[in-house]
Formats: structure tokens, C-alpha cells, sequence
């Protein structure tokens, strides 16, 4: 580890061209290491013990909320000092973060469960670190999507992670009808505040006969998923009000889907096309992305087509 934490942030770059080649574990002392490290998603034993060791042997741990970060320090008695850095504070406490990994100080990065960076303010911090040339080291541990994708009984082949849907219905709708062609796995993150929202949007835009695993309370006691259709599990929720952080994971298009969507536009001209979906209140832009998706065509060459 002393080697970890001591190493070189001095940037490589490949002979002949400007890529920058990080060399992690160089042993040339230099600036501090920037560490991503992961933490449990509910069960304290999923901590690693490469993770408690770089907690513990860190200049200063940056977490996105201390009060939560405090108490799992506390059960592995580390006593690394502990600052705060999160959405609110991040314009400010990120570039003296930059600063101290500068002195030669390292940094350990913790969100409030699961691998830092996804779906977090740490993402910027990492953007940072690396235009400052500073090593981004990861120390895996639990995520959240990934084991309810491998738990869902859906194709892992492929998939999309997209965490959060929009809030706002519109946003939400035009989101959905934007996806409804992926073919590959589909992965949220969604509170249970907002879920029934999210699944009747789903019901609106989707098949209802989709595939789909409701999975919440990962890796706690009440661990649950479910597993059905989409309007099955709409039908459960109605029933068993939601209860715990969800995360969902959908098929992708269907073949009835599939010949459905081809149907109804393989008739339309390109500008019929567009129009079509003008005509529903969406602005040109975003009518020509739609219809460019349907078309399965870069959008780019559609809007091209339409104004030469």
C-alpha cells in the first residue's frame, strides 16, 4: 500500500501521440492518489479488506454525507480525518481537494453506499483529478444495478444503465418513447416515493407484457425481488404499497414490439415522419431525434436529408 499511496501523478504519455497513460502503482513519490472506494449497499460484511486498508491508510476520507460515512468508520475503528463533499458543496471543497492531492496528500472518495461516482457529485471530482493529472485509483466493491441485473433473471449480454428517470411526466414520456426501441437490457435506480409514477409512464409508452424484476432492500434482511411483467408488477405494487430504495431492470424491445413499431411509420414519407411526432407538441428537433431513432438512422443524416 505504501507504494499505492506514495506513487508518481506524473502523466505518461505514449511516444507519438498525446494520450496520457496512467501508471497506478509507479513507485516514484509525486502527488497524492485519488481512491474511489466502494462501500457496502446495506450489509456491513461486503466491505472488502482492501477497502478498510486504503480508509485507513488515506491523508482524508471525502464523503458525500458524513453523519452516514461516521458510523461505518466507527464499526471498522477507522479514525482517518473526514470531510465533506457533495452536490451542494462541490464548487468549492473540489478544487481544495485538487490542491491537498497536489501537496502529496491521498484521498479516499465514499459516496453513501456503492461504488462512488455513478449517480454522484463524485464523478466531477474524478473529471477534475484527471485534467490535473492525478491517479484515479478504483477499489471495487458492491453496486447496487449490477446485482440486480445478475439477479433478475434478464439477459446480462447487453444492457444500459440509466439511473434516474425524469421527474417531470413530459420529460419522462419522451425519455421512455426514446428507449423503446433499445434491444438490450435496462437498468433504474428509483425511490419508492416516485415508482408507480415511473411503471405507469412504462405502461403508457411500453408493452405491458415486458419482462421486468422489481428489486429493493438489496443485500439487507428484506431483500426482495419480483418478477413478472410490467403490468403484473404495477398490479403488485397497487396491492403492496413500495417500500425501500428500488432498482429496476426491464427487457429491451420485444418482438411484438418490434413488428409493431415498424407498422405503424413504414408508410410515412421522412417529413411524414418528423411531422408526426410534431404533431404531439414536440419542437423540430427533438421531432427529427425520434423519428431518427425509430428509423434506426443518425439523426445527423435525417436532418440533412430534410434540408438539403
Amino acid at each position: 500500500m505504501a507504494n499505492e499511496l506514495n506513487s508518481s501523478n506524473r502523466p505518461y504519455f505514449n511516444e507519438g501521440t498525446h494520450v496520457k497513460i496512467q501508471k497506478s502503482y509507479h513507485p516514484d513519490a509525486g502527488a497524492g492518489k485519488l481512491y474511489l472506494v466502494g462501500t457496502p449497499i446495506g450489509n456491513l460484511e461486503d466491505m472488502t479488506f482492501r477497502a478498510i486498508r486504503t480508509l485507513k491508510e488515506v491523508q482524508l476520507i471525502a464523503a458525500e454525507d458524513t453523519r452516514q460515512t461516521r458510523k461505518l468508520l466507527t464499526h471498522f475503528e477507522i479514525s482517518t480525518r473526514l470531510i465533506s463533499y457533495h452536490e451542494h458543496n462541490k464548487q468549492a471543497s473540489g478544487p481544495e481537494l485538487i490542491r491537498l492531492l497536489h501537496t502529496g496528500e491521498s484521498i479516499a472518495l465514499v459516496s453513501d453506499a456503492g461504488l462512488p461516482a455513478i449517480c454522484d457529485p463524485g464523478a466531477d471530482l474524478v473529471k477534475q483529478a484527471v485534467e490535473e493529472g492525478i491517479d484515479v485509483i478504483p477499489i471495487p466493491g458492491a453496486n447496487a444495478a449490477l446485482s440486480a441485473l445478475i439477479i433478475s433473471g434478464l439477459s446480462t449480454e447487453r444492457f444500459t444503465f440509466l439511473g434516474f428517470l425524469p421527474r417531470e411526466r413530459k420529460t419522462l414520456l419522451q425519455e421512455l418513447q426514446l428507449l423503446q426501441s433499445a434491444k438490450e437490457t435496462l437498468i433504474y435506480y428509483e425511490s419508492p416515493h416516485r415508482i408507480m409514477k415511473t411503471l405507469e409512464a412504462m405502461l403508457e409508452v411500453w408493452n405491458p407484457e415486458r419482462q421486468m424484476c422489481l428489486i429493493r432492500e438489496l443485500t439487507k434482511k428484506y431483500e426482495e425481488a419480483a418478477r413478472g411483467t410490467i403490468q403484473e408488477c404495477y398490479d403488485l405494487l397497487l396491492a403492496q404499497p413500495p417500500q425501500g430504495e428500488y432498482c429496476i431492470v426491464v427487457e429491451g424491445m420485444t418482438a411484438t414490439e418490434n413488428a409493431a413499431s415498424v407498422a405503424w411509420w413504414e408508410a410515412f414519407s421522412l417529413e411524414e415522419h418528423v411531422e408526426h411526432y410534431a404533431t404531439q407538441g414536440l419542437d423540430r428537433k427533438e421531432a427529427i431525434k425520434r423519428a431518427a431513432a425509430d428509423r434506426q438512422m443518425p439523426k445527423r443524416e435525417l436532418y440533412n436529408y430534410l434540408h438539403k
